[in-house]
């Protein structure tokens, strides 16, 4: 029975799948086969595989491959709840993004799914002290993929980066469970000021393309911020705000607008 057990535990639908769906890309496309092997089919955890594709994206001539995934591979070790969101992720990707079919997409082609990746890893360096090594981290997070993430931002799991292009998110920024948000998104502060400025979006939050969010002010969950939106004060929850300045236009729409992605004002879904 203790052997069972065992057994049960190390289960793992997500990687399973991600498993079978490599090998159908590498019978259809064996032009890839070489990536996909490396990539997923060489390993056999999905934490392997997430530490091995974080170290690709963001080794450079400063820090070599190796090290990185070393770095990657100690975070895992240290902190399950990292896979964990990573998870979450993959499922929040599959579920909210039409352009996605396969739960292996993320993990080798969207590049937003890859930076959050990487930033869990910057964010658990953070607060292992290792600053300069998470600064790094988010340097080459900038570079690689076009969003600045700040290592200290905690974000919550299932996170759904849609199109993830010039996104910034703050120090003392703070993003809940089960968020999507668009391309071209800042959540920052609105000066000079120090200590806790930044914004705190709730959970199932969507976050139109273009929106600001600025300052020390609060998102309530299960909200929507209108495309092209500057908010610069708290947003009730399950409401809808568009406009610059934000206003309340309505209400959300419905209970979880960040799975729905319906971003038409007035629409219900």
């Amino acid at each position: 029975m203790a052997k069972t057990r065992t057994q049960l535990t190390k289960v793992d639908p997500v990687w399973t799948r991600i498993v079978a769906e490599a090998r159908d890309v590498v019978a259809s496309e064996p032009l890839l086969g070489g990536m996909v092997h490396a990539c997923i089919l060489h390993h056999e955890t999905l934490e392997d595989a997430l530490a091995y594709r974080v170290a690709q994206k963001l080794a450079s001539p400063e820090m070599s491959e190796q090290l990185v995934r070393e770095i990657a591979d100690a975070a895992y070790a240290s902190d399950p709840t990292i896979a964990e969101a990573a998870r979450a992720d993959i499922s929040a990707v599959y579920e909210r993004d039409p352009a996605c079919h396969r739960y292996i997409q993320p993990l080798l082609y969207f590049k937003g799914f890859q930076a959050v990746q990487a930033h869990r890893v910057s964010h658990w360096l953070w607060n292992e002290g290792r600053r300069d090594l998470a600064y790094f981290f988010q340097m080459r997070m900038s570079e690689q993929f076009s969003i600045d993430i700040h290592p200290a931002c905690r974000i919550g799991k299932g996170l759904f980066l849609d199109h993830a292009h010039a996104l910034v998110f703050g120090e003392t920024a703070v993003i809940g469970d089960n968020v999507s948000i668009l391309h071209d998104v800042t959540l920052g502060g609105t000066g000079k000021e120090d200590e806790d400025r930044h914004p705190k979006i709730g959970d199932g939050v969507l976050i139109g393309a273009g929106a600001k969010v600025l300052g020390n002010i609060r998102i309530g969950h299960c909200s929507r911020v209108a495309a092209g939106s500057v908010v610069l004060q708290d947003v009730p929850p399950a409401t809808t705000v568009a406009g610059v300045p934000a206003k309340v236009v309505g209400e959300a729409g419905c209970s979880q607008p960040s799975v729905s992605m319906n971003q038409l004002i007035g629409a219900r879904s």
